[in-house]
């Protein structure tokens, strides 16, 4: 592995962190004021669509897409610094076009998607100028196993009619939202993997039903995680993605990328809260000195640096390996990134939340709220007890298979 960043991702970087600088953090109080100002939480605040023009003509646009022609043509390792700084604040990602779930349904269409599908769904993703949302899980199964998806996917001469409930569906309020990738189960006597399809949903179909937005901590994201019922939609056999029967291989293929541009994300916010926690202990005084000449306050400090670090080192070590050896030989990593570096991310915030004293729990400062998103990252995308046991089995395998052992 080289850590020394190439030439176009150095960059790029010092690009974006003088946008961040001059304009993004700027924003985030403008930002916040439209938000209450709004009449619902769901808005989608007029300075977005300002600051998305200028991240365009900057040249800071779609960074995630390793797709040259619709994107920046980066490697993982290259997108990992720049997902990072854009973590470091809630509104950056979707400035830049580069937040979910809309970059990991970009990359299903731009992989499995029709002609007809990308003209139609994908070119007006990349321009920003819609939503997307994937809605997979279900509240009445336990969706951290996907093979007991519920929803049905049935169909009828030329159209397939979907009936379910899903929720948690990211951007299923966010006013711009126009297009849905549902996954259900289109033959439930097919073989395990093999039973789940996904298509594609207008949310603007019939039958289609936003039954209500889902806080999170009590906040409501502006984009809204919504549950949503499907009665008797239909919809053309055409808007089927990659087949049936394909649904899972695409989830697989969808959520590794996900999960580690999420990881990228948390170590952005880890690192500014960690800039913030510093600022607090010098600026704050207890009992005629600052809080940062306690020691356990420079525990707190020196600990946090060092586990951030190593959290860094393996996210870029699973994104060399799936740049090199590709996403199927880097599981292992994927599955341990997912429940290590939230888990770590959660202990830097929480920490500078107790030096902030009660300012940390408010909205004062991005401290709360940006706890409560990493707090999410625990279950999004496959909870951490499920990562850990894939990762036990990949590790007792390789043990196994080094001892000879053909026994177990």
């Amino acid at each position: 592995m080289n850590f020394e960043l190439t030439p176009r991702a150095a960059e790029l970087r010092a690009r974006l962190e003088a946008f961040m600088d001059e304009r993004v953090y700027p924003a985030e109080p403008i930002w916040a004021e439209q938000v209450r100002a709004a009449a619902t939480p769901h808005v989608h605040a007029p300075i977005i669509e300002e600051l998305k023009a200028e991240a365009r003509e900057r040249g800071l646009w779609n960074l995630f897409l390793p797709d040259a022609e619709h994107g920046a043509g980066l490697s993982n390792c290259e997108y990992a610094p720049l997902a990072e700084v854009m973590g470091r604040t809630k509104i950056a990602a979707e400035i830049c076009n580069c937040n979910a779930p809309d970059t990991g349904n970009m990359e299903v269409l731009q992989q499995f998607g029709t002609e007809e599908q990308k003209q139609r769904w994908l070119i007006p993703l990349l321009d920003g100028e819609i939503r997307s949302a994937f809605a997979m899980t279900e509240p009445d199964v336990a969706s951290s196993d996907a093979t007991q998806i519920a929803t049905s996917i049935v169909r009828d001469g030329d159209e397939y009619v979907i009936n379910g409930r899903k929720w948690w569906t990211t951007n299923a309020l966010h006013p711009n939202l126009a297009i849905l990738i549902v996954m259900g189960k289109t033959d439930p006597e097919a073989a395990t993997y093999a039973q789940q399809s996904m298509v594609l949903v207008p949310i603007d179909t019939p039958g289609v039903t936003v039954k209500r937005s889902l806080p999170v901590f009590g906040y409501h994201d502006t984009e809204g995680h919504g549950e949503l019922e499907f009665a008797d939609v239909r919809v053309p056999v055409s808007n089927i993605l990659a087949g049936e029967g394909m649904g899972f291989m695409i989830a697989q293929a969808r959520l590794g990328p996900g999960r580690i541009h999420h990881c990228m994300r948390a170590i952005g916010l880890a690192e500014r809260a960690l800039e913030l926690m510093c600022a607090r202990a010098d600026a704050r005084f207890t009992f005629g000195k600052p809080i940062s000449a306690n020691a356990n306050i420079r525990d707190w400090i020196a600990e946090s640096r060092i586990e951030l670090e190593m959290a860094r080192l393996l996210v870029w070590k699973t994104a060399w390996l799936m740049d090199t050896v590709g996403n199927q030989h880097a599981r292992i990593e994927i599955s341990g990134i997912k429940f290590a570096v939230p888990e770590i991310c959660l202990r830097i915030l929480d920490r500078a939340i107790q030096v902030h004293g009660g300012g940390g729990v408010s909205d004062d400062f991005p401290l709360a709220m940006g706890w409560a998103m990493l707090r999410t990252l625990r279950l999004a995308d496959g909870p951490d007890e499920v990562h850990k046991l894939s990762l036990a089995r990949q590790e007792l395998r390789r043990q196994r298979e080094r001892r000879g052992d053909v026994s177990a």
